[in-house]
């Protein structure tokens, strides 16, 4: 059996332990990943062992939080736990959007573990062309 030490994860552990597991008033931090893929704003948030029911995903005006809950196995009454790394309780993340993006038509997806969000930019921040009226023309704004 081959182990990776690490130096820090003990510490790590024992940090979380004294802080106890994220509260609905006190959550912890989950990881994510943002980025922009052709028209849409990206979002996927590492959520692994948490129901879709216990995923909660609000937007108010720019605002949007996700708020998830990782909640114990149910264990047998003779099983001894010998380890556990796993954090559990409230997890929350929360993102301010920008105005150029369509807070009205996010999709949601849950899939092994990980929680994509995709918002469309609107239309009007996506580039238009702009053409010139010659003369006593009137200028036109395309679409």
């Amino acid at each position: 059996m081959l182990m990776r030490t690490d130096p820090f994860r003990e510490l790590d552990r024992l940090a979380q332990q004294l802080m106890g597991p994220g509260t609905w008033s006190k959550p912890s931090a989950m990881p994510m990943d943002a980025y922009r893929e052709g028209d849409e704003y990206v979002v996927a948030f590492d959520l692994p062992g948490v129901s879709a029911d216990a995923i909660d995903i609000d937007v108010e005006r720019n605002m949007l939080t996700v708020k998830a809950e990782r909640r114990p196995v149910a264990k047998a009454e003779d099983v001894q736990m010998e380890l556990s790394e796993r954090p559990l309780g409230v997890f929350s993340r929360q993102i301010v959007l920008a105005d150029t993006l369509d807070t009205e038509h996010i999709k949601a997806d849950y899939d092994a573990g990980v929680l994509t969000l995709r918002i469309p930019i609107a239309e009007r921040a996506k580039p238009r062309k702009i053409s010139i009226g010659v003369g006593s023309g009137h200028k036109e704004i395309s679409g």
